[in-house]
Order: C-alpha cells, then structure tokens, then sequence
C-alpha cells in the first residue's frame, strides 16, 4: 500500500517553471509514485483535491507557501524520499570562480542590481504574472511572460503600456523568443542570421527557426507575442510593434510571421503593417488566405516548411540540399501490413502548432478529426476522453496543464495515453511529436521508448501491426541533437519525419489509404 507524505514550508516562493521541472524529477525517483511541488494558490490546491491528495495541512497553505506531496511505493522510506525532493528543490549550481551568487527578491531590485538588464522573464503562478509584469515595464524592463492564466484585460493593460514605453511584451502564454542570438524558455539553438521571426505559437516558431537552421539560414531575432495575441480582443499589438521593430533592424533581411488563424480585422491591420514593412515578409497563418497576403505584398506560406524555404531563399540563401519524405509511398507500404478494421490515425503532440499542422492536413483530405483545440464544436474532444476516429490532441493544452507541468517538460500524461491507444484494434497509427530546446525534457525519446516498445507489443501480440510515426523538432546543436534523438528513434522501429509539414502529410496519406 503506498503511503501519501505531504508538508507546507511556509513563506517559501519557488517559480512555477523551477517548480514543474522539480516535479518531473521527483516524479522520477525509485519509489516515488507521485510527486507534486507547488505554490500553495486556490488552482494548485483544487488539482491536489481532484488528485485525492488535499490535506487539511495544505487546505491551510497561504500562497506565498510551498506545498509539498510525495506518494511513495509501498516499502518505501517516505522521509528519504521527501528529503530527496526537498534537495532537489534547494540544489543550486555553484556560483562561477571568483563571483559571488546574488539572489534578488525583487524585479525592482534585480533591475537595480544587474548592470544591463533589459530583459525580465516572468514563469510566477497566473495570479501573479500581470503584477510582476507590470514592475518589470515600469523598471524599463522588457518582458516575456512564459506564465499562463492571466486575464486577457491584464494581456491588453499590460501591452498597451509596454507599447507607450517602446519595450516589448511578450505573452502571457508565451513560450519561446530567441533575443540577441539568446534562447529563452523553449528555444533552440540555431545559428544567427538573417531571418526574423514574429509569432504568436511557441512551438510554431521553433518549427520555422530550426527549418531555417536545417536550410543553411539563421535567425536575427525571434520575438513571441503569446497565443492570444492575434485575437478580436487583444488585436495584434505585440505582432504590430514585432514588425515594426524587425523592420527597423539592420540585421533583419526578412520578416516571417507565425499565428494559428487570426481575428478577421485583426489580420487586416496586421497585413497593412506587412505592405509597409519595406522588406519581405512571409506570412504563415495557418489555414490563412494566400489572396490577401498577397494583396498586402507579402509572401504566402501554406506551411511551415514552404514558410522557412520562402524566407531562406528571399535572404539570398544557398542551403544544403534537403532530403525528401514519400508520403505517399510510404504510407502506401504502412496500409500493406494493416489488419483488417485498422484505419484511424492518432496524433498525441507536445506542441500546439505541431498538432494543428497535422490536424488541419488530415482534416482537409475530408476526413473528419476529433481534437482538444477543434475550432469547430460538434468535433471538439474534452480533455482526458477517450479517442473517436481520427484524434488529434494536443497535451500542452491548458486543459492538460492546469496543475501539471507542460509536456515537453514532462511527458507522463502522453506516455500514458500512447500505451492506450495501442490497444485500440481500429488504431493504424500513432503519431508524435518530440521537442528539443532549452527548458525541454533532457532526453524526451529516451524516457518514451518503454512506452513505444509497450505499444508496438500490445499490437504484436493482437496480431496487429501498430505503426508509429515521429518528428524530432530540433538541430545538430541542441542538447541532445535531433540527429541523437531521431537514430534513437529508428532503432526502435518508429518511422521518423523529416518536418512538421511532412508529418502532415504522411499522417494525411495513411488516413487517407487505410479508409480508402
């Protein structure tokens, strides 16, 4: 029987990206069955009640409080592993030779303290996030705010202000940026250049920037504006000054920007800033009209992959030759070793814009597809429900998030769901994403291939064949490389994509042939 330890430190603040990469760890310890490190607010206490673990003890948790929860294994030392935890949470990297560690308590004082400091990173609980922001603006600071939950009238205060001070403001919800060659949050490492890349989707634009890595290009700057950015509500502010500001940038060539589709009239005003630019601006907007890009003088770009072509070739760029991925051909030989009933295709991603992709793909063979972020209703599929035909979900959702770290930092949730669906005798193929980058998962195949193997065995031994499809978004200098990451892939027999765009397209092919 497992035995539930849980403790409140009192007063004791740790930021909600420490705090979710603290729980991937600790989730990962001999014995630990669960674990959950926390800022005491009213969300987290209701994921602990859902979970079944809310005591009376973190009931009474302020949220200035750190709880703390450790379900271990039967037989297990609950007190070492709460100890191993609580190390985790208070191990820091030494300070560098001949420095000494300053921590600041304040954004007011770290912007005092630290000569140059332009730039500050706000990952506190939601709650907090517009408050902490507003600081940082009024301390000069530009912001990126990676935390999420944060009302849209706190987004357009707060944008509106960093507008009137000539600072960035990027986000709530925002993921990725890679400023002055420096990645912040998700990024990845790729080689300065030419390109600048204006994005309301985290993992859209690190699509773009490691295709443009791949094509023999380079990124000036990737500036995110966060997911809601483009929407009737907040209007397009932060895409607006990213423009303006890449326009004014002599380092900047030419402009790419990335949005799931936008508010109508908010895509208009963005278009006009696009003809006044003054230099090539490709546009990928998902599902978006190539007409009125067009109209405005910018380049249309249907997909990720034609978006980073587009915007290496208008830079002047000879690339190195990139290989090719027969969707077509390969699916075919997929459909060949399908038993009989298997026709469905299952997308379980990290990234938003990469589910979105491969979703709309299949979607506009005219097949119908259920997902988390359906815009239309009647195939919209709650969070957490089991599959129908083809499913596309989407786990950085915040309705998979809420009280969980993203999935790109710990991918427990979709392990889970992968095994799942492997059981289901209707299900052709699953299809995957992994997302490499700074803040990711150290080694995002390597803590999935039990569950790959697990899948292709339930299949195996049913007499199915399960075929398992992959993209590794990420390059040759990330952390572990995508090249590390896609051999591991391929000597467990998964079938690894080239692109998010080609996945697209084979995840298309194989639901197209295997309904046919």
């Amino acid at each position: 029987m497992s035995t539930t330890t849980a403790v409140v430190r009192k007063n004791t603040y740790f930021d909600s990206v420490s705090l979710m990469s603290v729980s991937t760890k600790a989730n990962g310890l001999d014995g630990v069955e669960q674990a959950f490190t926390a800022m005491g607010t009213e969300m987290n206490k209701g994921v602990l009640e859902n979970l079944g673990l809310l005591t009376d003890e973190l009931r009474a948790a302020e949220s200035g409080d750190l709880m703390i929860v450790v379900v271990a294994a039967d037989g297990s030392d609950t007190e070492a592993l709460l100890a191993e935890v609580e190390d985790l949470l208070t191990r820091k990297a030494p300070a560098s030779a001949g420095a000494a560690e300053v921590t600041y308590r304040t954004v007011a004082s770290a912007a005092a303290g630290i000569e140059g400091a332009n730039l500050a990173v706000i990952a506190v609980n939601g709650a907090y996030a517009a408050r902490e922001a507003r600081k940082a603006l009024e301390s000069g600071l530009h912001v990126m705010m990676f935390s999420d939950n944060v009302a849209v009238e706190d987004e357009i205060a707060l944008k509106n202000l960093a507008h009137d001070k000539g600072l960035f403001m990027m986000g709530p919800d925002c993921g990725t940026a890679i400023i002055n060659n420096v990645a912040l949050c998700f990024g990845n490492k790729v080689r300065p250049g030419s390109v600048g890349i204006v994005a309301a989707s985290g993992t859209g634009s690190q699509e773009v920037s490691v295709r443009v890595h791949a094509l023999g290009g380079g990124v000036s700057q990737l500036i995110g504006t966060g997911g809601r950015d483009l929407s009737e509500r907040v209007g397009g502010i932060m895409m607006v000054d990213g423009i303006r500001a890449l326009a004014a940038d002599p380092a900047t060539d030419v402009i790419v920007l990335v949005s799931k589709p936008p508010a109508a009239s908010v895509e208009k005003k963005v278009l006009a800033e696009v003809a006044a630019a003054g230099k090539p601006v490709v546009v990928w907007f998902i599902d978006g009209s190539e007409e009125a890009v067009t109209a405005a003088g910018g380049h249309f770009a249907a997909d990720s992959l034609q978006a980073a072509r587009k915007a290496v070739e208008l830079a002047g760029i000879t690339g190195p030759a990139v290989e090719e991925f027969d969707a077509g051909a390969a699916a075919a030989e997929v459909v060949a070793r399908l038993a009989e009933g298997q026709k469905y295709v299952r997308g379980l991603f990290c990234g938003g814009t990469l589910c979105d992709e491969t979703m709309y793909a299949v979607r506009d063979a005219g097949l119908d597809v259920w997902s988390n972020i359906q815009k239309d209703p009647g195939f919209r599929l709650p969070a957490g429900s089991a599959s129908r035909g083809h499913t596309f979900l989407d786990f950085g959702d915040d309705d998979f998030t809420n009280g969980r770290p993203h999935p790109m930092i710990d991918p427990a949730l979709r392990i889970e769901r992968i095994v799942e669906e492997a059981g289901d005798p209707e299900v052709a193929a699953i299809v995957l994403d992994f997302v490499l980058g700074f803040g990711s998962h150290e080694d995002p195949v390597g803590t999935t291939l039990p569950a790959l193997r697990e899948a292709r065995r339930i299949a195996r031994e049913a007499g199915r064949h399960l075929e398992i499809v992959a993209y590794v978004l990420g390059t040759d200098l990330d952390t572990p490389s995508v090249v590390a990451q896609s051999d591991a892939l391929r000597a467990a027999g998964v079938t690894v994509t080239l692109s998010s765009t080609e996945t697209g397209r084979f995840a298309r092919e194989i639901a197209k042939k295997a309904q046919a």
